[in-house]
C-alpha cells in the first residue's frame, strides 16, 4: 500500500501486444483548460504493459473532491526548474496506457481525452507549455522505467500509489480515491465474490484489482483468469468466457454506460486506493507544480467540474 492516509492499491495494467514496437504519442491540446483536450498521434517505442481504473453502475464512482491542504501556487523557481528539465522544450510529455476511460481514451476523432488528460493540462498550463501524450505499456510506467529513462516527464494512468511504486516513482499528492468493483452480465444472479465459488473471475494484469482478487480467492473459491488489458477483460465477460470481472469502479461505470443492457455492477470493495501522477525520482520541482495544480483545481471548483464531466456527480467529501 501507499504511504498516504488511505491504504493503497490498484494501478491499472494494460497489456501490450507482443509485437508492439511502437507507442502512440498523442499531443494533447494542453495548455489550459480543463475540458477534454484533443491530441494528435505520433509513434514511439515502448516496453511492457499494464494499468487500472474503476467505475460504477448506477452507483456513484469514488473520487475525492475534498479541498487540498497544500499550496495552490508553485514558486517561480520550481516552475523554471521544472520547465528546464522537460525532455522536450515547451512540452510536458505524459506517459499513459490506452484505453482507460474515463481517465484516458481516444475519441472518435483519435484525440486522447479524459479526466487524467484534463488534469495534466492544468499542470501544463501552470508551466506555460503544451501536453503531449505517449501511449505506452503500463509495465514501463509502474516500474518507473519510462520516467527514469526520459521517455516522459509525468505519468497519468489511473495509477494507484503503492509503497513499492513509491520506491521508483515520485508521486504527486493523491488526486482520486478509487475502489474496486465486481462486474457481471445483466442476466447473472451473482451479487458477491462468494457467489463466484467454482466459477471464473477475470482481472487485469498488474493491477490492484488482480491483487485484491488473489487475496480473496481462497476464501471465495473462484478461479482467476488474468487479462493483459481492460478491453480483453471486458470482451471475455460479455462473451461468457468468465462469470465476473473485477476492476476499478469508474472504469466499470463507463463500460456499463456504453452497454447498459449487457452488464451490471453488483458489488464494490473499498480498498482505500488513491491515484497519483508519477514523476522521476528527485524531480521535486515538477512535483511542486503538479501538487499546486491539483490543490488549485480542488480549491477553485475546477476539479469538481472535471469530475462531473468525465465521471459523474462529484463527491461531497
Amino acid at each position: 500500500m501507499r504511504s498516504h492516509p488511505r491504504p493503497a492499491r490498484a494501478v491499472r495494467s494494460v497489456a501490450l501486444a507482443a509485437g508492439l514496437a511502437g507507442v502512440l504519442v498523442l499531443s494533447a491540446c494542453g495548455g489550459g483548460s480543463s475540458s477534454g483536450s484533443g491530441a494528435t498521434t505520433t509513434a514511439a517505442p515502448s516496453s511492457a504493459a499494464s494499468s487500472s481504473g474503476a467505475s460504477s453502475s448506477g452507483a456513484s464512482s469514488s473520487g475525492s473532491s475534498a479541498p487540498g491542504t497544500g499550496s495552490t501556487t508553485a514558486s517561480q523557481s520550481d516552475i523554471d526548474a521544472a520547465k528546464a528539465a522537460l525532455i522536450a522544450s515547451g512540452t510536458l510529455t505524459t506517459c499513459t496506457h490506452l484505453p482507460y476511460a474515463p481517465f484516458q481514451s481516444n475519441d472518435d476523432d483519435g484525440n486522447t481525452v479524459g479526466f487524467d488528460v484534463d488534469m495534466i493540462d492544468l499542470v501544463a498550463k501552470e508551466l506555460g507549455v503544451k501536453q503531449a501524450i505517449v501511449d505506452t505499456p503500463f509495465e514501463g510506467i509502474k516500474s518507473g522505467q519510462d520516467l527514469s529513462s526520459g521517455k516522459c516527464d509525468i505519468a497519468a494512468a489511473g495509477m494507484t500509489i503503492t509503497p513499492d511504486r513509491e520506491k521508483v516513482i515520485l508521486f504527486s499528492e493523491p488526486y482520486f480515491d478509487a475502489t474496486q468493483a465486481l462486474l457481471v452480465r445483466s442476466d447473472e444472479s451473482v451479487t458477491s465474490l462468494a457467489d463466484l465459488k467454482g466459477k471464473k473471475l477475470g482481472a487485469q494484469s498488474s493491477t490492484t484489482g488482480l491483487d485484491y482478487a488473489n487475496a480473496q480467492a481462497a476464501a471465495n473459491g473462484y478461479e482467476i483468469v488474468e487479462y493483459q488489458d481492460l478491453a480483453s477483460e471486458q470482451q471475455a465477460l460479455v462473451t461468457n468466457q468468465i462469470d465476473g470481472a473485477i476492476n476499478d469502479l469508474p472504469v466499470w461505470s463507463e463500460f456499463v454506460k456504453e452497454q447498459p443492457d449487457k452488464t451490471k455492477i453488483v458489488a464494490q470493495f473499498d480498498t482505500g486506493e488513491q491515484y497519483g501522477f508519477g514523476m522521476k525520482l528527485g524531480n521535486t520541482a515538477l512535483k511542486s507544480v503538479a501538487d499546486a495544480a491539483i490543490n488549485k483545481a480542488k480549491a477553485d471548483g475546477t476539479y469538481d467540474q472535471l469530475y462531473t464531466k468525465w465521471i459523474g456527480q462529484a463527491p461531497t467529501s
